[in-house]
């Protein structure tokens, strides 16, 4: 889009309409640069792709984050879990009443937005991940130096029903309980 605005007006013989149209071709080309941006979403209902979104809804609810880890257009262990237990009902209504959804995605042909990469592989250190599909619960806070905490519950996999999955999610949350009432 761009290109083709500049070989438009680059044989107009007036510099102040070539000015004008490089600045309305700018003008668009970065508005649709911003709203592809605001339009980048989880790959499912539900789920949030930035942590700090995450943290703040963490934070209003009192409820733990569930973070998933995927390589959601490359990696096939992603793709079953996503088939199997998060577009399930039974898990959807679990989600809802227990954990703040978030997607940390690493995709090999979809386009993220710079920030969100940069989020994604931050946390892809942090919680040193190397594999996917991996799921973390944990919470978060910050320090008094806007630096992120991490209170981390525990870790899953893939696993076959939304049944099993929550379980084990549930297990991970009351053990954090149970240690942190001691």
């Amino acid at each position: 889009m761009f290109n083709i605005c500049i070989n438009k007006t680059y044989n107009m013989k007036s510099m102040g309409v070539l000015k004008y149209t490089f600045s309305l071709c700018l003008v668009l080309f970065l508005s649709v640069s911003m709203s592809a941006q605001k339009e980048y979403k989880a790959g499912n209902d539900g789920w949030l792709v930035n942590l700090e979104e995450a943290y703040d809804l963490s934070k209003k609810t009192g409820k733990p984050i569930l973070a998933n880890f995927t390589g959601s257009d490359w990696c096939g262990w992603c793709k079953r879990l996503t088939k199997s237990v998060f577009v399930k009902k039974e898990f959807k209504a679990w989600a809802a009443d227990n954990v703040i959804l978030l997607e940390l995605d690493y995709p090999r042909r979809t386009k993220v937005p710079a920030d969100i990469k940069k989020q994604n592989a931050g946390l892809q250190q942090a919680f040193k991940i190397k594999g996917f599909p991996t799921i973390w619960v944990f919470d978060l806070d910050k320090d008094a130096e806007g630096k992120w905490e991490i209170d981390a519950f525990g870790k899953t996999g893939y696993t076959k029903t939304p049944g099993e999955f929550t379980t084990g999610i549930d297990k991970m949350i009351e053990r954090k309980k149970a240690t942190a009432g001691e």
